[in-house]
């Protein structure tokens, strides 16, 4: 169990996982696992802190892949909102627009029609992946596109003319 810690920090209901899977009793595991919160080595509090910092910042994941996330290992709602706290809606949207730019390929044609509108799927399925919602990923590719088509002219370029 102190292997499993020292790896990685776990939440309270991955621990008892893998407590399971090793057919520990289930009160022999609430013991140990009420043992190890006592001593600090498992916090679900600090644990969401560090998993919303981690994988908002490698993956740019959106608040709600994030708490989806944290649902699935074990962490409360309430514990799961306040470690979202940390994350600024101008924080969410400036990652979302940074993949964006990193994932917009050289020498795409914005001029076309339909190349555009194939990147502007291809890059809203994107983001939606992530865990933003469809029209927030909508506008921030269409805003990305749109810097991008018309680097030359401070006109944006008419999405439907």
């Amino acid at each position: 169990m102190y292997r499993q810690l020292a790896a990685s920090a776990k939440s309270r209901l991955q621990l008892a996982r893998k407590l399971a899977e090793r057919n520990v009793p289930e009160d022999v595991a609430e013991a140990v696992l009420d043992k190890f919160e006592e001593a600090r080595l498992i916090n679900d509090a600090e644990f969401a802190d560090m998993w919303v910092r981690s994988r908002s910042q490698s993956r740019k994941l959106a608040k709600g892949a994030l708490r989806r996330e944290l649902a699935e290992k074990g962490v409360d709602q309430e514990t799961a909102a306040a470690a979202l706290e940390q994350l600024s809606d101008a924080d969410e949207e400036a990652a979302a627009r940074g993949l964006v730019e990193r994932k917009l390929r050289p020498g795409t044609d914005l001029g076309d029609r339909a190349e555009r509108d194939k990147v502007t799927r291809r890059l809203a399925s994107l983001l939606a992946r992530k865990g933003y919602q469809p029209s927030q990923a909508f506008r921030i590719v269409t805003e990305v596109l749109d810097a991008h088509a018309a680097p030359d002219n401070d006109q944006p370029l008419n999405r439907y003319p």
